[in-house]
């Protein structure tokens, strides 16, 4: 199932216009899943990509990198678990901050529920 994974985002990368369709496979990690359920691998293009991952039926942890057609490298980290996948990165949006009034509105109807 992992190896499909892995192909299938290899033949992405490979078909998205901005990468190089002639880079090459530098490294390759698979540690197939133990009778547990714990597996792992990583890999490495010539291009720039690089993802590993970790991971148990409990979830999983991993991160990519690549670089942007601006020429950037984006390095994603994440979590898979029963919370869902949580990615971190500094090119993830984020959302404004909630403005002061909001809070101290939220604090208020926190602090008396209505009786209905």
């Amino acid at each position: 199932m992992f190896k499909i994974l892995l192909l299938a985002t290899l033949f992405a990368y490979a078909c998205a216009d901005n990468i190089d369709k002639d880079a090459q496979v530098l490294s390759f990690k698979n540690d197939v899943a133990d009778p547990e359920g714990n597996y792992a691998y990583a890999f490495e293009t010539s291009n720039g990509i690089q993802q590993q991952e970790a991971g148990n039926p409990a979830g999983v942890a991993g991160q990519y990198e690549y670089v942007s057609p601006e020429g950037e490298r984006v390095s994603i980290s994440y979590t898979a678990d029963e919370n869902g996948f949580q990615p971190t990165g500094s090119h993830i949006p984020t959302p404004p901050p909630i403005p002061e009034a909001i809070v101290r509105a939220l604090e208020y109807i926190a602090a008396h529920p209505s009786a209905v």
